[in-house]
């Protein structure tokens, strides 16, 4: 049996619960100082101050002595597309001159530029790029991700995408949250027939996916000249009919309605969010679909950040993730992230963690089983090599995670 006992940390960040936290209980993090944490397999068995450890012999327990350190349950990537092929540097450099995101795809590039490269790519390849990544994300201090498809817009290219995140599921110490997202641009072939290229998502390719248990999620870029909100709630609904869990590209770019469309449809998460509505905010408030903001994203196409601050001062739950990408956001950093959300969404260190654990726990359906430190949750959890939270967002975009621990075992430090 794997035993572990964490004592002395100078602040132990448990942000107990199983549910995404709301508005002013995203600040409620349950920091308890000089706590202690006893795992015994992959399961947290005990946690609370010093004086639980008189019930434990600690000689059959490895120890971890977390003096003038910070512990925190492990960080959820909640938005990633992990997997695909090419890169897009040229563009990013397009838009520095000037060019929007929105005409580059216009003209052949985005998302239609990653799908000739993804097109061309070997499951082999995938998993060899998948690894690399993986190894970047553990190392800041994530424990779980999701990954989306949506770089083959076709059906072999979107399995194929989909059995890498299995396979490294399997092979890789972090989780794998797996997301069918078919319906991620429209190709040139399919403009002005995009009901069409639905119907073959919906026929051709959803059930493959369903077949193979490839997915927990489905997914669809609802956004001006790519899907409409009909489009969207088409799709998403068939995916629900065939057992899928739903999240939603959302008010991105334009104001659509598709904050309005996630509650209707029941969404575990409606993503980015730049150009939510009141409406839109004061439904998800009124919801448990998660906001999930990538403000890198906004940063890297120098645009308006999401309204955090509304959205939490009105009651929604909300989470951050990276939205690492090839083109939009071609970066899986956590702790620029956490910088971004610090200092230009008016996010103080509480919310944004809560933002990276339980609510991110909750973008991808695992709140019941990580997200935080408590008795009976998966022993997910990370060491700074500072006594504070505070210096997450002080130390600006700078990784300070020191120890990784995956399921009750050490993958980093120690």
């Amino acid at each position: 049996m794997n035993k572990l006992i964490i004592n002395n940390a100078a602040e132990l960040v448990t942000c107990r619960g199983k549910a995404p936290k709301h508005g002013n209980d995203m600040s409620d993090i349950g920091l308890i100082n000089n706590g202690c944490v006893v795992i015994e397999n992959d399961i947290i068995v005990d946690v609370g101050s010093a004086d639980i450890l008189k019930k434990y012999d600690e000689k059959n327990y490895q120890i971890i002595d977390a003096a003038n350190k910070a512990v925190l349950p492990g960080f959820i990537d909640s938005h990633t597309h992990l997997i695909f092929g090419g890169y897009r540097a040229d563009e990013f450099s397009w838009r520095l001159k000037g060019d929007s995101y929105m005409s580059i795809m216009e003209r052949g590039g985005g998302i239609t530029s990653s799908v000739r490269a993804t097109r061309n790519t070997s499951l082999e390849e995938f998993i060899n790029l998948g690894l690399h990544r993986l190894n970047k994300l553990i190392d800041m201090g994530v424990t779980t991700v999701e990954g989306k498809s949506g770089y083959g817009l076709d059906c072999e290219t979107e399995i194929r995408q989909l059995k890498a995140m299995k396979q490294l599921n399997e092979i890789h110490e972090i989780d794998i949250v797996p997301t069918f997202l078919g319906p991620h641009s429209v190709l040139p072939e399919y403009k002005g027939k995009e009901d069409e290229f639905i119907d073959f998502m919906i026929d051709d390719v959803l059930p493959k996916v369903k077949e193979e248990n490839l997915a927990e999620f489905a997914d669809i870029f609802c956004e001006k000249n790519v899907f409409n909100l009909e489009q969207s709630k088409r799709f998403l609904a068939a995916a629900k009919n065939a057992g899928l869990k739903l999240k939603i590209h959302a008010d991105e770019m334009y104001q659509l309605g598709g904050s309005e469309l996630a509650v209707e449809l029941g969404c575990t998460s409606a993503d980015h969010l730049l150009q939510a509505s009141d409406e839109g905010i004061k439904q998800l408030s009124q919801s448990n679909t998660v906001a999930t903001l990538l403000p890198a994203t906004a940063f890297c196409l120098k645009e308006e950040y999401a309204r955090a601050r509304y959205m939490i001062d009105s009651g929604c739950a909300v989470a951050l993730a990276t939205d690492f990408n090839p083109g939009s956001c071609f970066t899986n950093s956590v702790p620029l992230v956490i910088a971004l959300a610090a200092l230009h969404m008016n996010m103080t260190i509480e919310e944004i963690i809560t933002a990276l654990t339980i609510n991110a726990a909750a973008a991808v359906g695992r709140s019941h089983i990580t997200g935080s430190i408590e008795i009976g949750k998966k022993a997910d959890i990370i060491i700074l090599e500072y006594p504070s939270i505070h210096f997450l967002p002080y130390h600006a975009a700078v990784n300070i995670v020191e120890t990784v621990i995956k399921n009750g075992k050490i993958v980093k430090g120690n």
